[in-house]
């Protein structure tokens, strides 16, 4: 089940009317339920237009975050996507992360981390027909994701991650996303 926030806006056939009661009256609708096609208003012209034009999908290489995609080209079929892979930063407790903090160039190490989830990424655009924009980006992934996500109308991401760490605290990164997102987030499992 999908919670989605609507906005509806009242206008009337008078175009400088309809414009200034775009600007004064807005309601707010709660609409729980599945939702199968993205949020959409009617411009004062009767032209309608889906209200968000920029998703981020963020993917660890999981099967969920491969599913968060496939939703994300299927539900807002007319957003520019961006998948962003998170490198993992230098922690207490090593792991991968050790390897791009110390090599010469830690960007390029990251890019190269990123290059099959990216190559994923780009094959399952390619099988929607759509194009989709890559980031790579070190640090934390929560922190990274939320920070990012101002730049977005909404986020779209898996349920959890593919370490098995990831599986045992299910959602761990995707709850902290939606709880601290500017932006609306969709959850996919």
């Amino acid at each position: 089940m999908y919670m989605n926030i609507y906005v509806r806006i009242k206008f009337t056939r008078e175009p400088a009317r309809a414009i200034q009661l775009l600007r004064s009256i807005i309601y707010l609708i709660i609409v729980v339920g599945p939702i199968y096609h993205p949020p959409v208003f009617i411009s004062c012209f009767g032209v309608v237009q889906s209200m968000i034009t920029r998703v981020l999908v963020p993917m660890d290489g999981s099967e969920l975050s491969e599913r968060a995609l496939r939703y994300a080209l299927e539900a807002h079929p007319d957003a520019a996507l961006t998948v962003l892979h998170v490198v993992g930063g230098p922690s207490s407790m090593m792991g991968g992360a050790v390897a791009i903090a110390l090599a010469d160039d830690p960007e390029a190490e990251a890019e190269e981390h990123s290059k099959e989830v990216f190559d994923r990424a780009h094959g399952i655009a390619a099988a929607s027909d759509r194009e989709i924009t890559t980031e790579t980006s070190i640090g934390s992934p929560m922190k990274t994701i939320v920070r990012r996500a101002g730049d977005f109308d909404t986020v779209v991401v898996g349920s959890h991650g593919s370490d098995v760490v990831g599986r045992l605290f299910v959602g761990n990164v995707a709850e902290a996303v939606v709880r601290r997102s500017p932006v609306p987030v969709t959850v996919v499992r």
